[in-house]
């Protein structure tokens, strides 16, 4: 189900279809369906299965460490860590790279669980 996702553009409405899509199999893994009332946490609790977020984030970081290993010659790091300038672009705000979109989403996770 996480094929990949490391690479993928992800908004909130994507993991919001993907924690649905888990939790689904989940509840139908433990035999509950959505009319027997049992909350969501109590189920992750019982099979031991973290959030959907989390995996995405621990995906993303993953690849983003390999990335960061590889030489800098390497057409991956090149390709994802560094923003095309001679490609006209429409109007608007300029699309984040992925590096700048994985370092903004790590930064409000940490500012949030400081809060805590």
């Amino acid at each position: 189900m996480l094929y990949g996702v490391e690479c993928w553009p992800t908004k909130r409405r994507h993991v919001q279809q993907l924690s649905v899509a888990k939790m689904q199999m989940l509840r139908w893994f433990c035999g509950h369906t959505r009319r027997d009332g049992v909350r969501n946490e109590v189920i992750r609790d019982r099979v031991g299965v973290a959030p959907i977020e989390e995996k995405l984030i621990q995906h993303r970081l993953r690849w983003f460490g390999h990335v960061q290993r590889r030489h800098p010659e390497a057409l991956v790091r090149n390709g994802v860590l560094e923003r095309v300038d001679n490609v006209k672009r429409g109007r608007g705000r300029s699309k984040l790279t992925w590096d700048e979109s994985v370092k903004i989403r790590e930064t409000l996770r940490i500012e949030i669980s400081l809060k805590r």
